[in-house]
């Protein structure tokens, strides 16, 4: 098997600095996480909070603590910095090869879709988001990694995409006709859903948006060779 992963993000309209920060970090017993963080409004400011909160946790899954206990740290972490007067969304995304497992991490209200051979599953029971309430916990959903399966995790600015008219993004819809079993490749997936939420957006999008797609697929290398490919605008 190999896991692709494909990640696409822009920032708010008219705002020189996007709000969301996405880290990733290599798992010191094998496989690597990404860390997903919408600060509380938009532009510098909500970067400062998003950019502290991914911090914390980036630095605490490096040194082997398990992604819901990173979680919860980083709450607390945001909650007493801020006192509780400060919110952010917080999704952590883990291909584990230590236990074999995808594992998924929740602080946000945007829903989780999973597509495999079995169909689509969505993740979308109600949770809280970092740094207000005291004991806010994350849910974690862990399932074993098999070939072929897609998650795809995002931002509220994917969900806002088309409301300055009323229209709304399916992501449902997307996904059946797009990736039915899931054996897609992650970048052509985070494309049709990026470019259609910019679309509805009318190329002025209403939030910051990211946006971020994993894939395991069956092997499709000879090489055992990793490649990371980035796309920066300046």
């Amino acid at each position: 098997m190999e896991v692709q992963v494909a990640v696409s993000k822009i920032s708010k309209y008219a705002t020189r600095e996007s709000g969301d920060t996405l880290e990733m970090v290599e798992r010191p017993h094998g496989g690597i996480s990404f860390v997903m963080v919408d600060g509380q409004r938009s532009g510098r400011s909500a970067k400062v909070i998003s950019n502290l909160v991914a911090r914390k946790a980036v630095s605490l899954l490096a040194e082997g603590v398990r992604d819901g206990a990173a979680a919860r740290a980083a709450h607390d972490y945001l909650y007493t910095h801020r006192q509780g007067k400060v919110s952010a969304t917080l999704n952590i995304t883990s291909v584990d090869m230590d236990s074999r497992t995808m594992v998924l991490c929740r602080n946000n209200h945007c829903p989780i879709y999973i597509v495999n051979k079995d169909g689509l599953t969505t993740l979308d029971e109600p949770v809280r988001a970092v740094g207000v309430h005291r004991n806010t916990k994350p849910i974690v959903t862990e399932f074993p990694l098999a070939a072929p399966t897609l998650a795809v995790i995002f931002t509220d600015g994917i969900l806002s995409a088309g409301s300055r008219k009323g229209r709304l993004l399916d992501i449902p819809q997307i996904l059946q006709e797009l990736c039915p079993d899931g054996n897609c490749s992650a970048k052509t997936v985070a494309d049709a859903i990026f470019e259609a939420a910019y679309a509805l957006d009318d190329q002025r999008p209403v939030d910051d948006i990211s946006l971020l797609v994993v894939a395991v697929l069956n092997k499709r290398s000879a090489s055992d060779s990793r490649h990371l490919e980035l796309t920066f605008p300046l």
